[in-house]
């Protein structure tokens, strides 16, 4: 895998063409990269909550099977950006991993995402990711994963 050709991808992960961001995660898994490390590795380094937020969302479809697609999921709970909370909610739902709710308990304490914090436990309590979307438990909703 050559370096360069990574870095140009990631670097496809800034700004707000998301039809650029699925195309450059696509080119990086065809090319076998480890998505989540390099997410991680983006998302530290991020200055706009839309990048963050973007590194967040494209580790979901890995939570179950990746640590570091975990982690930055528990990372991301502290970020200064809702949204970018919001994300890190959803993506500990998919994760499925009870130890997960610790931390999302302390997010109950924030306003803004209060809710998102409190849809998660209740999938993780429940073992359904899909009752992050559906909280009423209509089973009319579910999370769909790329």
């Amino acid at each position: 895998m050559n370096s360069e050709e990574v870095h140009k991808y990631l670097v496809c992960l800034e700004g707000r063409a998301a039809a650029k961001k699925h195309e450059a995660i696509a080119k990086l898994e065809a090319l076998g990269a480890d998505i989540p490390d390099l997410l991680m590795k983006k998302y530290k380094v991020s200055r706009w909550w839309s990048d963050r937020a973007s590194c967040v969302y494209h580790c979901i479809k890995y939570a179950k099977t990746n640590e570091d697609a975990y982690q930055i999921g528990i990372l991301a709970l502290h970020d200064k950006s809702k949204v970018v909370r919001h994300r890190a909610c959803a993506l500990l739902s998919v994760a499925q991993k009870q130890e997960a709710i610790e931390h999302l308990e302390d997010l109950i304490f924030d306003k803004a995402s209060a809710s998102d914090a409190t849809a998660a436990i209740d999938a993780l309590t429940n073992r359904s990711q899909n009752y992050f979307v559906d909280r009423q438990h209509s089973g009319k909703l579910s999370l769909k994963l790329e």
